[in-house]
């Protein structure tokens, strides 16, 4: 008897409590784990990974290093360092990997055997580097890092007295490039390319001038070179947007120019046969977005051609094959992410679907992969129930996850079923895409509150990804779209530049209609309409709310206002005249005014809540005043919410990305009118 009654407990514990599940909540992103930067071993057997989590104590993103074997054994810790690890890359025989680790005097160089699991640092630099690349030999290594210079001097300070405590000394700049969000000021200095030992020793710079040098690095198969990107011209501050491939002698610091035409030149690999060099870039022709090509050329610079026109997708992450056939690349195709395969006669071949999940926000595009000698790949896979994983794309095609780092939280959580929809414009007819994030037990027989969430960019895409914003906002009980009208990528050049001297425009129509489109589906109801969006987002939620009354309430988050006096304080204020608007915003003032969403707010009944991080850069807290100050001053209802210390990424604290969430919520719940569930 008692053993039945044990049994018996035990069973109705189970069902009450463990097949139990609940919903997604704010403090399980402090449970969240996901994969970055994989990388195959040369010989297909081992991937070392980065692996990031959030540390509820510290509010930050933390990330170190793991590795397993092919088939997911093994996985173990690479280090026994609790630090900050990154950027791992394989030896060209894997027997050692090279990666860059936090120390108390910054970042720096460390090995780790393979054979014998030892680690040690390598390095001792004044600067953090990047782009850490093995010679073909295994005999040393390149990377890039910053060489500080003198601020200038324009005045000769008296002497001040001993102890006295004056204010501090100006800061003075002269550099169009001298602040970025985030980041905050940037101490003058420019980033070179230095090698050094593989077993450590000297390090030796090899580049000079006036000029930023990097991006990614290939060494020539001999060793004797090494291929980088850099923008080596005497205008190169007004020319922001070019750069050229170059090469640099090992032993002489010689430096060739490769390429010369106008437009971002980068991302130099040549080829393991050393006779082609594969880069990306694309001539600049002054648009709102244009595709990224692959191109390739002969090792001296002659013969350029582009092989990626077919494909009208950007291009990223190129990787030559083993027999220089061709080369492996990322490129995202209708909101997702793919990897793909190009002979250097330009037949494209898509390898892989799902590459993403790790921007774990919003669902925009992102994640990487790597491939060993056999075409073996390993990339960060990603739906809409999960982030980044690891999976593995055998040569013989067969894809295998090998990780599962959430399965103890989303196991037992009851997430919002993703659905793709597409609709058409009534502008001008075409298909626009979107998704629907339905509340996690959705009944299709009560009605929901309807939240539109504008992307940012504009020149970015949305995509069925994980997301914690939209699960989130799912979680409190609403039915969220998040559509990618034109203006966004992955859809090719002529689409994403839609928005070219004409933004915000139709993007408007797009996203209304999408709007429409979910009414006739029954998803969404006329008296139960949301919206809010950050950054671009933000301004296509301030345009809406100027344009119509049909929303509820808004929260517009980061927005820009006022492209005149936006574009003349952002720290990228140098990058909208002609390719976003014609001429700078004193030589066409009222076209810049025109697509100013401060040029409605005489229009807007909406209540509206207003927010933005105290140290954004990239959209200035003036820009959301000006809405909140018209606002109070018009007498209509709103808000201001400004987060301390949040720069443009309000979001990269998870605290902050909760506050974000938890405020919109919020603001949203004061002004939503009982669904059916709630009446019953």
């Amino acid at each position: 008897m008692q053993k039945i009654l044990i049994t018996t407990l035990f069973l109705l514990f189970s069902f009450y409590g463990f097949s139990q599940k609940s919903n997604f909540t704010y403090l399980d992103i402090f449970e969240l784990q996901y994969v970055t930067d994989p990388q195959i071993s040369p010989n297909g057997d081992w991937v070392v990974y980065k692996r990031m989590g959030f540390d509820v104590m510290k509010d930050r993103a933390w990330g170190n290093l793991w590795m397993l074997k092919i088939d997911g054994s093994q996985h173990q810790k690479l280090t026994s360092r609790e630090v900050s690890e990154s950027n791992p890359t394989w030896s060209p025989s894997g027997d050692r990997i090279v990666f860059s680790s936090s120390t108390d005097e910054g970042s720096e160089i460390y090995v780790y055997w393979v054979a014998t699991g030892k680690v040690a640092r390598l390095s001792q630099l004044p600067f953090s580097p990047s782009a850490i690349t093995w010679s073909p030999d295994g005999k040393q290594l390149a990377f890039s890092m910053k060489v500080p210079s003198k601020a200038p001097v324009l005045a000769k300070m008296p002497p001040k007295p001993k102890g006295a405590k004056w204010a501090d000394a100006p800061r003075i700049t002269d550099r169009v490039y001298h602040e970025r969000d985030g980041r905050g000021y940037i101490a003058p200095g420019f980033n070179h390319i230095f090698t050094m030992p593989a077993n450590g020793g000297a390090v030796r710079q090899l580049t000079t001038g006036n000029w930023n040098h990097g991006g990614a690095l290939s060494w020539s198969p001999d060793g004797q070179k090494v291929y980088f990107s850099a923008n080596r011209v005497a205008d190169w501050q007004y020319r922001f947007r070019n750069s050229e491939v170059y090469s640099v002698t090992v032993n002489s610091g010689e430096i060739e120019i490769l390429t010369d035409r106008d437009g971002p030149d980068s991302s130099p690999k040549i080829s393991p046969d050393g006779k082609l060099i594969a880069y990306l870039g694309y001539e600049d022709k002054k648009q709102a977005y244009q595709v990224r090509k692959l191109h390739l050329m002969n090792a001296d610079g002659t013969n350029k051609r582009s092989i990626s026109d077919e494909l009208d997708r950007s291009i990223s992450g190129i990787t030559w094959d083993s027999k220089s056939n061709g080369l492996y690349f990322n490129y995202d195709d209708k909101g997702n992410g793919k990897v793909g395969y190009i002979t250097v006669e330009g037949k494209v071949t898509k390898l892989v679907d799902n590459r993403g999940g790790t921007t774990l926000g919003r669902p925009y595009g992102s994640g990487s992969f790597s491939v060993a000698d056999n075409g073996t790949i390993a990339f960060t896979l990603s739906r809409p129930e999960f982030p980044a994983e690891l999976a593995i794309k055998t040569a013989k095609g067969k894809v295998k996850t090998i990780t599962n780092l959430n399965s103890s939280l989303l196991d037992f959580k009851t997430l919002g079923n993703v659905e793709e929809v597409w609709y058409t414009s009534s502008f001008d007819g075409r298909s626009v895409q979107g998704w629907i994030v339905y509340p996690p037990n959705y009944d299709s027989s009560k009605e929901y509150p309807f939240l539109v969430e504008n992307h940012g960019g504009p020149i970015l895409n949305y995509g069925d990804r994980f997301s914690i914003e939209m699960q989130l906002y799912a979680s409190e009980g609403f039915v969220v779209f998040y559509p990618n009208a034109r203006g966004s990528t992955s859809y090719g050049e002529e689409f994403g530049n839609l928005l070219y001297r004409n933004y915000p425009g139709q993007d408007y129509n797009d996203t209304m209609d999408g709007v429409d489109h979910c009414i006739k589906m029954g998803i969404a109801h006329e008296d139960k309409l949301f919206v809010t969006g950050g950054s671009a987002g933000g301004i296509m939620t301030a345009w809406m709310i100027g344009k119509n009354n049909r929303f509820e309430a808004a929260v517009v988050a980061k927005p820009v206002m006022n492209w005149i006096s936006k574009t003349l304080v952002a720290d990228n204020y140098f990058g909208y005249a002609n390719s976003r608007y014609e001429g700078q915003p004193w030589e066409n003032f009222e076209h810049y005014w025109k697509f100013s969403p401060l040029s409605l707010v005489g229009n807007i009944e909406t209540p509206t809540m207003v927010m933005v991080g105290m140290n954004d850069l990239r959209t200035p807290p003036s820009e959301a005043k000006q809405l909140y100050h018209a606002l109070k001053l018009r007498k209509k209802e709103t808000v201001l919410v400004e987060i301390p210390g949040a720069s443009h990424g309000i979001a990269n604290r998870p605290s902050n990305l909760i506050t974000k969430i938890a405020h919109t919520v919020a603001w949203f719940n004061k002004y939503r009118t009982a669904t059916n569930e709630e009446k019953e």
